[in-house]
């Protein structure tokens, strides 16, 4: 899944923001990674999850001399599904309650940030989170939440259990960029 957000006036020009959505293997970068992670935190890798790429696109002018130049980045967002505890169902809920307190501010800095948050229809593309509440994610950080489609956000759901069970094809290592831009 593609999405393309409209263009965002910045400090010497403008920035567009286009998501694509997986989940995809991760590549061996992200895989290598994700073993340190774990190893950090001491548990096994149990498998690895690329969920989202996001691409800068940036259209401005130098500041010294008026030549229009255009520029671009991209950044994998990706999920190590290490063998972290899991929360009981009541310490989730209150975890979920924090992310509800603080979900249309945090949409509003986000979307000042990189451009409109994603919508389906009038309803607001649901708040993914990366490193889940269930496996002690964080509910509030910013770098632990991305805008993710309806559709997208629910094979997620269903893809996890699958990377936490150290099942393939999350257990293996997949290709250096999964989709093409067009």
């Amino acid at each position: 899944m593609k999405k393309e957000l409209p263009w965002l006036n910045v400090s010497g020009g403008r920035m567009k923001t286009t998501l694509f959505y997986g989940p995809w293997q991760c590549r061996r970068e992200f895989m290598n990674s994700c073993q340190t992670e774990c190893a950090r935190e001491l548990l096994p890798l149990k498998g690895c999850m690329w969920l989202a790429d996001f691409k800068f696109d940036w259209e401005g002018s130098l500041v010294l001399l008026p030549v229009p130049v255009k520029a671009g980045s991209r950044y994998g967002i990706y999920h190590c599904c290490c063998d972290y505890p899991t929360l009981p169902k009541a310490k989730k809920e209150v975890e979920r309650k924090k992310w509800d307190g603080i979900r249309e501010s945090f949409r509003q800095k986000w979307s000042k940030r990189f451009g409109e948050w994603p919508e389906e229809g009038d309803v607001s593309w649901p708040g993914h989170h990366i490193r889940d509440l269930w496996h002690g994610g964080d509910p509030v950080d910013p770098n632990n939440i991305i805008p993710v489609g309806p559709n997208v956000h629910d094979e997620y759901g269903r893809q996890y259990p699958g990377c936490y069970a150290g099942q393939a094809p999350w257990n293996t290592v997949g290709p250096d960029l999964p989709y093409t831009d067009t």
